[in-house]
This record gives structure tokens, C-alpha cells and sequence, in this order.
């Protein structure tokens, strides 16, 4: 009877908390790896936002199951064609990736019961592909060569889909339903989750499906008020075509970061393009240097790629001013990273070591 008494007692306070009331407006169980896809919080960067006089907020992405905001996608190409008749059940999903979509892939893959390949650069590394294999991917590593050249990546996975039955390539770079997922999913849970106060977003971008997602759905539902930015690494063309007013450069250099940046324009954000208001030039330096901000000051151990979108979302408030709320993406953590982003003779051979301010190199712990 006592314990009835408690039990009843605490039901009823916790339903009262802020934290019950919180977790009353939740979401429920899913159903299985797919469903728990998306609906990841916003978390406020306390530092940068109040050295800026914004709200900063990075959407928690590499929470999602497959830990990077690649599984939006991957889920959203594997539904795109089971919705087209394309693959039947027991067939083979094919992509040219090198890196977080494959990941996602593999993951959607195994949970529908498909089979999946993955053709990717022999520069990455090893721990990727091994990951890749322990979730049941069949990779082929292949030369990285540009995308013009017919054994870039991208377009032997083609020829592999196009050989094997009941087989799909899905086209991560150039099938708009990469885009579609943000539209109808990320676009949608941040401007609820802000209740309409969104007033920049910014984001790197590699296929073009989240930047053109999140911009498009955004600046319909603010009529074209909030401010989306291009943010982009050495190595891309994109901030200079953005910047020129159309045109396209050659693809010179490289940056430390992965999956993002592009020497061309993807039929993902070819849509878009246009309603991107501008475009931040983010150096490596300024992206090392806000992996360890980041770990120091918010306890958040994001890589390379969600650092730089973190600088931009920075430089993007100093530009709105005071009182502005701005968003990017935490798209993954830095623990496929880790062997490198905190090595002392990784970052010397990047000349990266200086950038890092010289309370942050405590963290400097591999050699």
C-alpha cells in the first residue's frame, strides 16, 4: 500500500516538472533503426552566443543512430526507390561515398534487408572502410581521380548497380530525394523547434541535399526573412561561384575537412542556388581551432566539418547583428577522426598546429 502511495505520489509530481512536462512532449518508441532517424535537439553554444549578443545553435545531428546527419539522406534514396519500383526486396544498394552516407547506408541496408556496395577514394581511411565492412557493406577502394575522369568513384558504382540485378545506384550527389529529407524533415524540426525565430542558417555542403533542403523549406515558411549562407572549406569552388555571381573556377587545393566542398554544382542544390543570400570563405585554421573551442567550452567532441559550420554560424551573427538567433548543423562527432584532429605530428604536417590557442593544445594527447 505504501509503495502504491509512493508510486502514485511520484507520477504525479514528475508530471508537473518542467523536466515531466518535457518528457510528456517527447517522442514515443519507434520502429526500428529507421524511425529513430531525425527529430535530434538544437543545443544553444552558451560562449560563442554570448560573445556574438545571438542565440548560436548547432542542430545535434550525430545523434542521430547511425551518428552523422547522413542517415537523413541515406534513408530518403533507399525509400526513393522502393517508392519508384527500382529494387525489390533482397537487392543491392549501390553508392559512390566517401564517407558518412555510406555509413548511413550500410546501416538503412541491413535494417531493410538489402544488400549494399560501396565504391569510395583509396584515401580514406582505413577505419572507415573497416567500419563500412563490420555493417556489412561490400567497399571497393578506387584511385581518387576527379569526377570528370570515368573511374572517379561516383560513376564505377554506377556501372556496378547497372551490371547486378535487382540492384540500385543511388546517386547520393544528383537524386533531389537527398534534398527531399530536408525539406520535409531537418527544414521543418528547426523552425519548430525555434518557434519561427530563425533568423540565419548556414551550413557546408558536399552533395548540396541538406543546404538546399533546409534553405528551401526555411525561406517558405519565413517568406524569404531568414538569411541561409553557403559555408565552405579550401578545395571548393562554391564560395567563389556564389560570391562571383555565377561562375565556375577551377577546383584547386584541399582541406582538411571530409564529405564537404565541390568543383561543381549538384542537381541537389542546382534548384537552391539562388535563394542562398551568400557565402563564408572558413579557412582550416579557423575550423581546428573550433574543435577544441568546442570541446573546451561546450564539452562537444564534433570533427572538422561541424567545427567549420560552427565558424560560420559565428561569423554569420556578427554580420545579423545582436538579438538573432542562427542555426547550423553539428553533422558528426570527431570520434572517426580522433587518430588525426588530435595528433601532434598530424597537425604539424598540416601546419595546423599553430591555429590551435595554446590553452586548447592540452588536448593535443596522441603523438
Amino acid at each position: 500500500m505504501l509503495r502504491f502511495g509512493l508510486r502514485r505520489f511520484a507520477t504525479a509530481a514528475e508530471a508537473a516538472s518542467p523536466y515531466g512536462i518535457k518528457v510528456s512532449k517527447a517522442q514515443g518508441s519507434v520502429n526500428g533503426f529507421v524511425g529513430a532517424i531525425g527529430n535530434t535537439p538544437l543545443i544553444r553554444l552558451g560562449k560563442l552566443s554570448e560573445e556574438t549578443g545571438c542565440d548560436i545553435y548547432g542542430k545535434a545531428e550525430f545523434m542521430n543512430p547511425g551518428g552523422s546527419v547522413k542517415d537523413r539522406a541515406a534513408l530518403y534514396v533507399v525509400k526513393d526507390a522502393e517508392e519508384k519500383g527500382l529494387i525489390k526486396p533482397g537487392g543491392t544498394i549501390v553508392e559512390g561515398t566517401a564517407g558518412n552516407t555510406g555509413i548511413g547506408l550500410a546501416h538503412v541496408c541491413r535494417s531493410k534487408g538489402y544488400k549494399c556496395v560501396i565504391y569510395m577514394p583509396n584515401t580514406q581511411s582505413q577505419g572507415k572502410i573497416d567500419l563500412l565492412r563490420l555493417l556489412g557493406a561490400e567497399v571497393f577502394p578506387v584511385p581518387a581521380v576527379a569526377f570528370e575522369d570515368p573511374e572517379n568513384y561516383n560513376h564505377q558504382a554506377k556501372r556496378h548497380a547497372e551490371k547486378t540485378e535487382n540492384s540500385v545506384w543511388t546517386n547520393q550527389f544528383d537524386n533531389v530525394a537527398n534534398r527531399r529529407s530536408h525539406i520535409e524533415t531537418t527544414g521543418p524540426e528547426i523552425w519548430t523547434q525555434l518557434g519561427g525565430k530563425v533568423d540565419g542558417f548556414t551550413c557546408a555542403t558536399g552533395t548540396g541535399g541538406t543546404l538546399a533542403g533546409v534553405t528551401r523549406y526555411l525561406k517558405e515558411v519565413s517568406d524569404g526573412r531568414t538569411e541561409c549562407w553557403l559555408a565552405d572549406p579550401p578545395g571548393s569552388v562554391l564560395f567563389s561561384y556564389i560570391t562571383s555571381g555565377g561562375k565556375l573556377s577551377e577546383r584547386t587545393g584541399g582541406s582538411i575537412t571530409e564529405g564537404i566542398g565541390q568543383g561543381r554544382i549538384t542537381d541537389n542544390l542546382k534548384p537552391e542556388i539562388k535563394l542562398i543570400n551568400n557565402a563564408l570563405y572558413i579557412s582550416d585554421e579557423k575550423s581546428i581551432a573550433m574543435v577544441y573551442r568546442l570541446l573546451d567550452e561546450e564539452g562537444l567532441y564534433m570533427g572538422a566539418s561541424s567545427a567549420l559550420n560552427v565558424v560560420a554560424a559565428y561569423e554569420l551573427a556578427q554580420k545579423l547583428g545582436p538579438g538573432k538567433s542562427v542555426v547550423t548543423l553539428l553533422c558528426d562527432g570527431a570520434y572517426r577522426y580522433a587518430d588525426r584532429l588530435f595528433s601532434r605530428k598530424w597537425l604539424d604536417s598540416k601546419g595546423l598546429y599553430e591555429a590551435i590557442p595554446e590553452h586548447l593544445r592540452k588536448y593535443i594527447v596522441l603523438e
